[in-house]
Formats: structure tokens, sequence, C-alpha cells
């Protein structure tokens, strides 16, 4: 037991328990496994590597759609130049989605839910 918690973590002079944030990470796409971290406030380490792959998937997504404008824009376009540019596509706009739901998840908003 810490100083200034009962066993169940309230708070000893109010009997409240801290509200927990609940937070869908960026990562687990792929694997069709959802990752979601469970803490007492938004501060941390894992919160902020969230934060920092979010950022990357977001920079990455602009580069994708930036790349497939200009592939389409090619007159001279082979079938597995855009296969390979709509499978990354679908990767970014995954990716996008994830991260919206999860800020909408955070903010209290109705948000996107990936099915």
């Amino acid at each position: 037991m810490t100083s200034g918690t009962h066993d169940n973590g309230a708070d000893p002079s109010t009997g409240e328990r801290p509200s927990s944030q609940i937070r869908l990470l960026p990562w687990g796409i792929r694997t069709a496994k959802t990752s979601i971290l469970v803490t007492d406030s938004g501060e941390g380490v894992l919160p902020r590597i969230a934060d920092e792959v979010e950022s990357a998937l977001l920079t990455s997504a602009v580069e994708v759609a930036t790349c497939a404008r200009i592939l389409l824009a090619s007159p001279r376009v082979s079938a597995a130049e855009l296969r390979f540019t709509l499978l990354r596509m679908a990767e970014a706009l995954n990716d996008v989605l994830r991260i919206a739901e999860s800020r909408s998840e955070r903010s209290g908003g109705p948000g996107y839910r990936q099915r």
C-alpha cells in the first residue's frame, strides 16, 4: 500500500478512486489484435511512445498519399504498381482510422469505430 491510498486505490480523505483513462494504442492493426492502455493519467512513457507512433503513422500516410498522386498522374502505370500503391494506401487508411477512433474515444466524441 502506498502513502495516501487504500488498497483499492481510493483517496483516504474522500474515498474516491482516480478515474482511469483508456487508450486504444496505434499498433496491433496488422495482427487484428487490439492493444489498449489503461492509466490513471495520460502521462508516462507508454502514452508518449503512442503519441510518437501516431505522429509517425500520420506522416507516413501523407507520404503514401503524395506518392500515390504522383503515380496516378503518370500515363504509364503498370498493374503491379497500382496494386502495390493501393495496398499501401489501404494500410495508411487503416492506421489513420485507428488513430481517429482512439482520439475520439479519449475525447468522448462519437467518432469512427473499426469493424
